[in-house]
């Protein structure tokens, strides 16, 4: 193989590695800040929950169960 096509190779062999080290802190960026973004969501929404529409003694999760409407025929009579 002549030294330009060695040297074009090597060339090409970086611009690959550097792409893929480019690609993967994007990606994993974007994770980090999706991650964030919806635990702190959740977090908002449950307390708004809580707060807003929760019966005393109920939890979060029973709150949204019940006012999902797939609350069962048991709890409704409470």
């Amino acid at each position: 193989m002549s030294k330009i096509a060695e040297m074009n190779e090597k060339i090409a062999e970086k611009v690959v590695e550097g792409y893929k080290k480019i690609e993967t802190g994007v990606v994993d960026g974007y994770k980090k800040i999706e991650t964030g973004v919806v635990e702190g969501w959740e977090k908002v929404s449950n307390k708004c929950v809580e707060v807003l529409f929760a019966k005393e003694g109920e939890t979060v999760e029973e709150a949204k169960k019940r006012l999902s409407g797939k609350s069962s025929v048991k709890d409704e009579e409470a």
